[in-house]
């Protein structure tokens, strides 16, 4: 809430972005929906969530450390910007299916990847934020350690929605349990190493 202003500015980052798809392509197929739809969700979560850390002065990451332990600041962090990025989640659907229509056959399960697929790459680029806050080329640091990151994230999310966009039924199973064992991978590394940031 101190913040505000940057909640409302992302808010407005993803209105006029979809916006502007929508006035340069009316009526996407399907796989530029697709496409467009995680194209959108790796940029918010840049915009939203990997400036979680970078926006903390040193002086306040010096209070806080006289408030909490490191474990339940960075907890704290991935779960304020896990809960951040699913609502910006649900915001580009909406606004997606308002512009661009509803391609999909099987609606119920690609809001349950979208959702999964928001949680992940908040994750990754929180933990990534915490390395890249103690760098002096932030923005750098970001998008050296990130995109090699996400890249395969991205590709295996547009190929789990890629099935809900026909009616046969496409096993998808394991890459969901995969992607949720990434997630867990990434809170546990973030716990255990963070406490070395802290103390820098």
């Amino acid at each position: 809430m101190r913040q505000s202003y940057t909640f409302y500015g992302v808010l407005l980052y993803v209105g006029a972005t979809i916006f502007v798809l929508y006035m340069a392509i009316a009526n996407p197929s399907q796989s530029v929906w697709n496409g467009l739809f995680w194209v959108i969700q790796l940029f918010v979560c840049i915009n939203a969530v990997a400036k979680s850390f970078l926006q903390e002065s040193r002086g306040r990451m010096l209070y806080y450390q006289s408030l909490v332990n490191a474990q339940s600041f960075v907890l704290a962090k991935l779960l304020f910007n896990s809960l951040l990025m699913l609502l910006m989640t649900g915001v580009s659907l909406f606004l997606f299916m308002l512009f661009f229509g509803n391609p999909l056959l099987r609606t119920m399960p690609f809001v349950g990847v979208a959702l999964l697929g928001g949680w992940s790459l908040s994750l990754v680029f929180s933990f990534l934020a915490a390395i890249a806050a103690k760098a002096q080329q932030n923005a750098a640091i970001m998008a050296i350690l990130g995109f090699p990151l996400i890249i395969p994230q991205l590709l295996m999310l547009m190929q789990v929605s890629n099935a809900f966009f026909t009616s046969q039924p496409v096993p998808i199973g394991t890459t969901v349990i995969l992607l949720g064992v990434i997630d867990l991978f990434v809170i546990v590394l973030a716990t255990i190493l963070f406490p070395f940031l802290w103390k820098d």
